[in-house]
């Protein structure tokens, strides 16, 4: 929703400036349909070509997600926190062997299907359970295991923005084809020097408007999306390392309510529940 109001207002105030300041708004009405299929099916063409599949697949399902609120919230934080603390509960109370079973079938695990949301949710069980079996061989000492995390986290990090970058790639590009379709432009007003002035002021007009457009679309639409896909990558990267956190004080010794405030403290402050909350929720639960 906010998306599109901030195109809205973006929009609706450059073209109703140009109205209002006696621009006429029927020559660029009239230049954009030849003008975006220049731009556009330019930009297209190149942005396919300038990325691998597997990129071009992730942005596309990158782009929907735009336009959806954001799903890291303080709910999803406070389930989260306490789905570990029982985990970590129960291995502090049972030993690291109880968990065994939950690790190597989280489909079946009492726990993890007791949280609808976080407990269901691919990357995080995943994430989750691949660094309490480790935990629970014991193979591997702290330090080596938060090596592994960062590795994991660094890679996830990677992935998420290169929808991202293959964004701000075809941002960077649309001025150059906004100017190819200008140029266009005005080879085809050239071709026409015979033609009286009202109609080659128009032709020139018309030429113009793909300038305004490849640069319009860059910096009012395309750079400002690729902002926004950055910031709910990041999101899914801070899920990570609260995780990881509250792992890796488990691991040094803390008990699981110690451990959990390890990790409630990663979370950015905007989404992150307080002491009180956690507490209150985990009591619940």
């Amino acid at each position: 929703m906010f998306v599109i109001i901030g195109y809205l207002v973006a929009l609706g105030c450059i073209f109703g400036g140009y109205i209002i300041h006696g621009g006429n708004i029927q020559v660029v009405l009239h230049a954009l349909p030849i003008e975006m299929m220049v731009i556009c099916g330019g930009a297209l063409g190149a942005f396919v070509v300038n990325n691998q599949p597997k990129v071009l697949k992730a942005t596309m399902r990158a782009v929907p997600t735009a336009f959806k609120g954001s799903k890291y919230t303080k709910a999803r934080y406070l389930e989260l926190m306490a789905m570990l603390y029982d985990i970590l509960q129960k291995a502090r109370k049972d030993g690291l062997m109880s968990i065994e079973k939950d690790v190597e079938a989280p489909q079946d695990s009492a726990i993890f299907q007791k949280y609808a949301t976080v407990g269901r949710d691919h990357h995080v069980v995943e994430f989750t359970t691949d660094y309490l079996r480790m935990m629970v061989s014991g193979n591997l000492n702290a330090h080596e295991i938060e090596a592994l995390m960062d590795s994991e986290i660094d890679t996830h990090h990677e992935e998420g923005h290169a929808p991202v970058a293959a964004i701000a790639r075809l941002a960077g590009g649309l001025p150059a084809f906004g100017i190819v379709a200008a140029v266009l432009g005005v080879v085809n007003t050239m071709g026409s020097v015979g033609q009286p002035p009202a109609v080659l002021g128009g032709m020139i007009g018309s030429a113009l408007v793909g300038t305004f457009l490849g640069i319009l679309m860059a910096y009012c639409i395309v750079e400002p999306f690729g902002g926004l896909l950055e910031q709910k990558a990041e999101d899914g990267t801070k899920e990570l390392q609260c995780i990881k956190t509250t792992l890796l004080a488990s691991m040094q010794g803390y008990n699981p309510a110690t451990a959990i405030e390890f990790g409630r403290k990663v979370l950015f402050s905007t989404d992150r529940p307080s002491f009180g909350e956690l507490e209150t929720y985990v009591k619940k639960k």
